[in-house]
């Protein structure tokens, strides 16, 4: 079952009962309670199984908004570790999401940008891609220059605002609106002299078409980018839109790959490959991500790009590996409609337009406001401070008795008094002793017995040294003569395994599905042209003067 929180007409959160049910339903005691951010900032909030599929809550959130179109959109997640993750609609929302705490939060975003507004169908669907690009203009994903960012955020007043009603709006009315991270003064003029007289007349819908339009012909229209580093060590931000993979840095694109020229996408470890052709040459692009599972996103959003929007059906779309076929790599396909496809379905569409329900402007909540609030929650601290005085307190030793005794003077003066006993002390006593010319010969005695001892036990110890050591040596060359021939060994199979493996290879004409993928890998390639040739030339050289000298004599 799911328990949802649904906005009402004015703008507020209300707590509504939905009985669904998973295909495999088990006890309440395994519902997971998940929480979903949708795109204008309300939260609708459902209990799922511990075996309810992605898909699931995805079409759970469609279904809230009565949304057809529904291929364009996704759900994303954050883990504990800051990382970016789409939900897979074919995998358990449970194991995805095994590392985060409950309950579960996520967001409803647009995943893949149209190549073409105008052919989006319904309504409802592009003012949620519009919803998504004011979110993209805000957090600085949509750059554009000032003429472009002037008439987008005029567009985005007179959706929300409507005609300019001098009586009712202030002369500064713009700067209620935080559309831009950077919002000058100048921008707010040039947006409300746009929205005075340019837009006037147009009806909501009307002006958010004209956004998406304006918005679609930017170069960082549909990027999500992925901060990494390029071979030089310069930070650079990697994208995919429907055109192609792109790449900026700061804000200039300075590479665009068309998917019809990009042949191959993989990472190993923290670094990504981009393989493709540009101008009639092969083209390998490297960068490295911070970590490993950034760099595994990055390559799964690139596969999942490619595939939607190069592909013409989804039944065209091939299981790829992250690595080359010898080297073991995560194995990954997407599941799903392609853009064409998602295309004709939507123009099959026969239903009577669904009611948009517009949040105008006042009822939602701002961005100022939200990411204040979580600044704030981000700097409480998770543990109390200790208090200085406990600290001291529990470095000082506590007051105890000491273990000696307090010494006592007597009348007498204590201590020196001991000598004047006419008890003998002993260290007298030892010096007579010894002064005894037999004790001294039974004590001379004794030292030669102690000093041959000694001479015997180092005796003995010397020769199970040498013993020992001779042992150790003995092993450590056995131990190194194993080393060897393993090595050897395996050196050989190698050489047994790859020499036919090079030579089937480079030599023969076979023209096996996997030869041929191997055949057209940039690194074979370079080996091919740099390495063997030159030495197959030397090689033949040498045996060819051999054979002129043996045929000479």
């Amino acid at each position: 079952g799911f328990a949802t929180c649904l906005p009402n007409p004015s703008g507020h959160s209300t707590m509504k009962m939905l009985r669904f049910r998973s295909p495999s339903m088990r006890s309440v005691d395994q519902e997971v309670v998940c929480t979903v951010r949708l795109l204008d900032d309300q939260e609708t909030c459902c209990s799922i199984q511990r075996d309810t599929k992605g898909q699931f809550l995805l079409d759970h959130v469609c279904n809230h908004y009565n949304l057809l179109e529904k291929d364009y959109f996704g759900i994303r997640y954050v883990d504990p570790d800051k990382q970016r993750h789409w939900l897979d609609p074919n995998k358990s929302v449970v194991r995805q999401m095994k590392s985060a705490q409950q309950p579960y939060t996520m967001c409803f975003r647009v995943k893949f940008y149209p190549n073409e507004p105008m052919k989006i169908k319904e309504e409802l669907t592009r003012y949620l891609l519009y919803q998504q690009l004011k979110r993209d203009i805000y957090h600085g994903r949509l750059l554009c220059p000032f003429t472009e960012a002037a008439y987008l955020g005029a567009c985005i007043v007179q959706a929300e605002l409507g005609d300019h009603d001098p009586e009712e709006q202030p002369s500064d009315y713009i700067r209620d609106f935080k559309l831009f991270p950077k919002q000058t003064l100048k921008l707010e003029k040039k947006i409300m002299s746009l929205h005075k007289n340019e837009l006037r007349g147009q009806h909501a819908a009307l002006a958010e078409l004209n956004m998406l339009q304006r918005a679609h012909s930017l170069d960082t229209y549909g990027v999500d980018p992925h901060p990494c580093k390029d071979f030089t060590g310069s930070t650079a931000f990697l994208g995919f839109t429907a055109i192609g993979f792109v790449v900026f840095q700061g804000n200039k694109r300075i590479h665009l790959l068309k998917w019809a020229d990009v042949s191959k996408l993989k990472f190993e470890g923290k670094t990504f490959y981009v393989i493709g052709i540009q101008k009639e040459k092969k083209l390998v692009l490297t960068f490295h991500t911070t970590t490993p599972a950034a760099c595994k996103h990055l390559w799964k959003c690139g596969v999942e790009n490619q595939a939607f929007y190069k592909c013409s059906k989804s039944s065209q779309i091939k299981t790829v590996s992250s690595s080359n076929i010898f080297f073991k790599g995560s194995r990954f396909r997407y599941s799903g409609k392609v853009a064409k496809e998602v295309i004709e379905a939507s123009s099959k569409i026969q239903r009577d337009p669904p009611q948009v329900l517009r949040i105008q402007f006042g009822h939602s909540r701002s961005f100022y406001s939200l990411s204040h609030k979580n600044l704030i929650m981000n700097m409480e601290p998770l543990v109390p401070a200790l208090p200085s005085d406990l600290y001291f307190l529990s470095l000082c030793p506590s007051p105890c008795p000491s273990i000696l005794p307090t010494p006592v003077e007597d009348s007498q003066g204590g201590v020196s008094s001991l000598s004047s006993s006419p008890v003998q002390s002993p260290a007298l006593l030892l010096r007579e002793l010894h002064a005894d010319p037999d004790i001294q010969a039974q004590l001379e005695a004794e030292r030669e017995r102690d000093r041959a001892y000694e001479r015997t036990r180092l005796a003995a110890r010397s020769r199970v040294g040498g013993v020992l050591s001779l042992l150790s040596s003995n092993q450590r060359v056995n131990a190194c003569l194993l080393s060897g021939a393993r090595l050897l060994a395996v050196v050989v199979g190698v050489l047994l395994v790859t020499v036919p493996t090079l030579l089937l290879l480079l030599e023969s004409d076979l023209d096996v599905s996997f030869l041929h993928e191997i055949r057209q890998t940039p690194e074979f390639e370079q080996f091919h042209y740099e390495y063997y040739c030159p030495l197959r030339r030397w090689v033949l050289c040498r045996v060819s003067a051999a054979m002129d000298d043996l045929w000479s004599d």
